[in-house]
């Protein structure tokens, strides 16, 4: 257990399962959807500078695309901050960013983010410092709390797949637009990260039954 002006951090697969009892037991269309799902995944990653350049580089490509250009920055050690730096645009262009993306490389390798330091700090303190960074959104910064932070109350409304699992399970007549979908996520803290780790799974559910695209 983390200090109460963090909150809870997820740690271990007993973490994601005792978050799913508790949804299970405060909504019964939780309990539906992991009737479907099975047991959760963890999804926990590293944190750090490179997770956050990697979230950059595949912004609007396809994982394909993404792995491919990753994988030309690793091998050129273009994963640390100050040899990213060190880089001119030109160069990070090179290695198949775009400019614009090669803009926000060097942004976020120049920002000085202590990396370390946002392990100890509450959840919007955070998200404030990550999307002051030119290129990183509310979205990337809450896949960050969640995922490479292990954050158990974080949600991200703005992603897509979760406001389509979302309608589906909650039988909603349209898509939620991402204020609505924050509003409802209140009522599943303090386990908002394992509400959007169902969501992920039952979206792949409900994909493969209903066709969703």
């Amino acid at each position: 257990m983390a200090g109460a002006e963090i909150g809870r951090i997820i740690t271990s697969d007993a973490c994601v399962a005792e978050g799913a009892a508790w949804l299970a037991q405060h909504e019964p269309r939780f309990a539906k959807a992991l009737e479907a799902t099975g047991p959760l995944p963890l999804r926990l990653r590293d944190d750090g500078f490179a997770q956050l350049l990697s979230a950059i580089v595949s912004q609007q490509v396809s994982v394909a695309s993404a792995r491919a250009i990753w994988s030309r920055l690793e091998t050129a050690g273009m994963v640390t901050p100050d040899v990213v730096a060190g880089q001119s645009e030109e160069s990070l262009r090179a290695l198949g960013l775009s400019r614009q993306k090669a803009t926000y490389a060097l942004a976020l390798a120049e920002a000085g983010i202590d990396f370390h330091a946002l392990r100890e700090m509450p959840d919007a303190d955070i998200v404030k410092t990550l999307v002051a960074v030119k290129g990183i959104g509310v979205w990337t910064a809450e896949i960050y709390c969640m995922f490479s932070l292990g954050r158990a109350d974080v949600f991200a409304p703005g992603d897509l797949a979760l406001q389509e699992a979302a309608r589906v399970l909650f039988e909603l007549p349209e898509r939620p637009k991402e204020r609505e979908l924050r509003q409802m996520a209140q009522d599943w803290s303090p386990w908002r990260a394992v509400a959007a780790r169902t969501l992920f799974a039952y979206y792949h559910v409900a994909k493969d039954r209903e066709g969703i695209t």
